[in-house]
């Protein structure tokens, strides 16, 4: 079973940020989430095997290609009401399951469904349901998991809606098509225990990958005067990562990035190994805009 910190610990790792990844997020599967047998066994790969015998509560499948997505953000449209960007940080996008050849389903669980705004309206000619009822985050005070909530307050942070929103989207169109969340994986299934254990699993993912503090290693930090080039960049997060990701720009500027790996065993173990982007970047070769925040966007 995995070890848990204190709450004074989580506290404290909080107020100072992520300096890198190998800070710990606390882990909290042992709330009532129970492996298979089958699973302790010899964990495989995922995208390693396609016969009809791979057990998919072990194994992400077919949704195999794990791919871990941030966003450089400058501003949120909601500062007013708090909802500001970490400093010297990446923010989450999200944790999505991509099928080993690149393709990807959505929204595939009409009865998780937690999107108001369900973006696709429609998936495979039938309209998702939207959502009507608590908010999502309430789901994770329901389990007693403040340390995770203020985590992802503090980093998951969306631009032009509320976090929550923003959450449920994402847990309603990825974490419902990621084969290891399936309620009939839990032994002693607890509503919406499968939610907490994805926005947990998301977390630790995003530890993994610390964007802001490899880019700073190669002299690449946020400027309104200076611009990179692509390989540099590139050049960069694979170093960093162990693999090249896909970044993504608007116009000129950097905007996003997506790593991608092969997971080992159940994506909630979060051993993903490294693979090459499945997508070419969409930057330019040069003149690419890393921007300052915008003042007043970030946390103190």
């Amino acid at each position: 079973m995995h070890s848990t910190l204190t709450n004074a610990v989580i506290l404290a790792f909080l107020a100072t940020g992520l300096s890198s990844a190998s800070v710990l997020y606390p882990v909290k599967r042992d709330v009532g989430h129970s492996m298979p047998d089958a699973c302790t066994s010899q964990p495989q790969l995922s995208c390693q095997n396609s016969t009809a015998s791979t057990n998919t509560c072990c194994t992400p499948t077919p949704g195999g290609l794990v791919i871990q997505t941030q966003f450089w953000d400058t501003y949120t449209g909601l500062e007013s009401e708090g909802q500001l960007l970490p400093k010297n940080n990446w923010t989450i996008h999200g944790l999505w399951p991509d099928n080993c050849d690149g393709t990807f389903e959505s929204y595939c669980d009409f009865d998780r469904v937690y999107d108001v705004k369900p973006n696709p309206a429609t998936v495979k000619g039938k309209k998702v349901p939207p959502y009507s009822g608590p908010t999502i985050d309430t789901f994770i005070t329901d389990f007693g998991r403040s340390d995770l909530l203020n985590f992802m307050k503090k980093f998951w942070v969306s631009q032009g809606s509320s976090d929550a929103s923003f959450w449920a989207h994402e847990f309603s169109k990825h974490g419902t098509c990621f084969s290891t969340f399936d309620t009939k994986c839990y032994s002693d299934y607890k509503e919406h225990e499968d939610v907490i254990n994805f926005f947990d699993t998301v977390s630790r993912a995003y530890l993994k990958y610390p964007t802001y503090t490899w880019l700073e290693t190669a002299q690449i930090v946020p400027s309104n005067t200076v611009t990179y080039t692509l390989s540099a960049i590139e050049g960069a997060l694979r170093e960093g990562s162990g693999a090249m990701p896909y970044l993504g720009c608007k116009g000129s500027t950097l905007t996003e990035v997506w790593y991608y790996s092969h997971a080992k065993g159940q994506v909630q173990d979060v051993d993903l190994v490294p693979v090459e982007a499945t997508d070419k970047s969409k930057c330019p070769e040069s003149g690419i805009r890393y921007p300052e925040r915008k003042q007043g966007s970030e946390r103190s």
